[in-house]
């Protein structure tokens, strides 16, 4: 699909984005929100979105510039892009939310092991 190069007005641009997010919202279970990603975006945009995603995680993980061009397929360039995104508010909060699931999944498997003894 091509975007248009036509601007929209601020206002009604800033209510599309809020629409978008709040059918985000409304995703609540997993699979939900899977199988519309995987619908609404193609595979290419899916795939950049996603790798911008991991990049980030994997810097504030300590990954190298190396380790991540050769996991993910990516240049040097992008990562640099995907580390200039962590400093937004927005990118910050996805990544707090990243870290809280990895820190509540690794507790989960530390209190079955404790249960099943």
């Amino acid at each position: 699909m091509r975007t248009s190069t036509q601007k929209l007005n601020p206002s009604f641009k800033s209510q599309l984005v809020k629409t978008f997010a709040q059918t985000l919202v409304d995703l609540e279970k997993l699979n939900d929100a899977e199988t519309f990603i995987k619908d609404f975006f193609n595979g290419a945009e899916l795939e950049t979105f996603a790798k911008r995603l991991a990049i980030a995680y994997w810097l504030k993980k300590g990954r190298s510039y190396t380790n991540i061009m050769q996991n993910l397929k990516v240049s040097s360039a992008t990562i640099a892009s995907a580390q200039e995104l962590m400093e937004k508010p927005g990118f910050k909060l996805a990544l707090k939310k990243m870290e809280a699931e990895e820190w509540a999944n690794v507790w989960t498997q530390k209190i079955r092991k404790f249960v099943r003894k």
